[in-house]
């Protein structure tokens, strides 16, 4: 009975963050000029020859790997599943990068007769192949941002590698792999990831201002990855701590996705009770006066149960009044 009250409660509390949160137009926001890039202190090659890696090298990706070497524009793995490759996980999504243009790109893949799909990624450089009518292939133009508003960057194309992994979240996530097994680590992720290091790319401050939710995803990688006795860096507590207001600007559909996430994550109850002790719930419309022993101690009780992520968030309310009060005071900023 309790159970199934704490079920609603928190299935109202979803409903609520990701409605009274919408993605929205009309609230204004200060664009900011980028200047900074962050700087690699020395680009770091290794190769891998790993099942995970082999495993990813199809025939249809090896047909478009072809495509783009016989065009002479570089195609590599990027990002998180580049992650994954390396901690010996295949890969769920897999994301692809290259110097070429969406333009160019297009023009590739309707010479050699490729369906494309999803024509509206290519506003953002992205250009979905779709080969041998079966396995879908997202390829984006390499990027460096111009302008942020702290939710959606104006971006200029560009072939550095360097400038596209300096825009990244998490040096762990600023990762390329070639078609010949090489890996390209531009700001030592290849290390952080050895030793479960949660690090942003460069400075927290300015990857936190490009895009807010970038605090969730710390805390969603923290509990993933790093290990049970690992402690957060302080000055990355303090640039979380400082910018948390802008987490009012992203919509509550991208909150609620981030915050299921970490609370799903390996050692999700001290994680959950970090990141609240940054003053972050009130951006999330969790109230105030959470006990966080309790948070931590309901995880530890049931963690290895494996429960869903509902279980451990019903812990953040009390009573209905409370989740309705909270949720609707916090959102009152759109209206203003």
């Amino acid at each position: 009975m309790v159970v199934c009250f704490q079920y609603n409660r928190l299935f109202l509390f979803k409903s609520i963050l990701t409605n009274v949160f919408p993605s929205y137009k009309w609230y204004s926001r200060t664009p900011v000029v980028v200047r900074y890039r962050a700087q690699s202190k020395a680009l770091i090659k290794q190769n891998i020859n790993t099942p995970e890696y082999r495993t990813l090298l199809t025939p249809s990706l090896l047909k478009l790997v072809e495509l783009f070497k016989s065009n002479q524009h570089e195609l590599r793995v990027a990002g998180g599943a580049v992650r994954d490759i390396l901690m010996g996980i295949n890969p769920h999504d897999v994301d692809f990068a290259t110097t070429a243009t969406p333009e160019q790109v297009r023009k590739m893949l309707n010479e050699a007769n490729i369906r494309m799909i999803n024509a509206n990624g290519e506003k953002h450089g992205t250009i979905t192949a779709r080969i041998d009518d079966k396995d879908n292939f997202e390829v984006t133009t390499l990027r460096v941002d111009v302008v942020t508003d702290g939710r959606h960057a104006v971006v200029e194309y560009t072939q550095d590698w360097q400038l596209d992994a300096s825009r990244r979240d998490l040096t762990i996530n600023a990762l390329f792999l070639d078609f010949e097994g090489v890996v390209y680590d531009y700001f030592n992720g290849i290390d952080d990831l050895e030793h479960r290091r949660i690090r942003f790319v460069g400075d927290p401050v300015e990857r936190i201002r490009e895009d807010y939710l970038r605090i969730l995803r710390y805390f969603r990688f923290f509990g993933r990855l790093a290990d049970d006795n690992a402690t957060h860096d302080e000055e990355t507590l303090r640039a979380i701590r400082e910018n948390a207001n802008g987490l009012k600007n992203i919509s509550g559909e991208r909150l609620w996705v981030e915050l299921k996430r970490t609370a799903e994550g390996r050692n999700a109850g001290s994680v959950l009770r970090k990141m609240l002790e940054q003053n972050i719930g009130q951006y999330l419309g969790i109230p105030s006066d959470v006990d966080l022993n309790q948070i931590e101690d309901h995880w530890r009780k049931c963690h290895q149960a494996k429960p869903e992520a509902l279980t451990i968030l019903t812990k953040l309310f009390r009573d209905m009044d409370e989740v309705i009060y909270s949720i609707i005071k916090n959102a009152l900023y759109l209206f203003l």
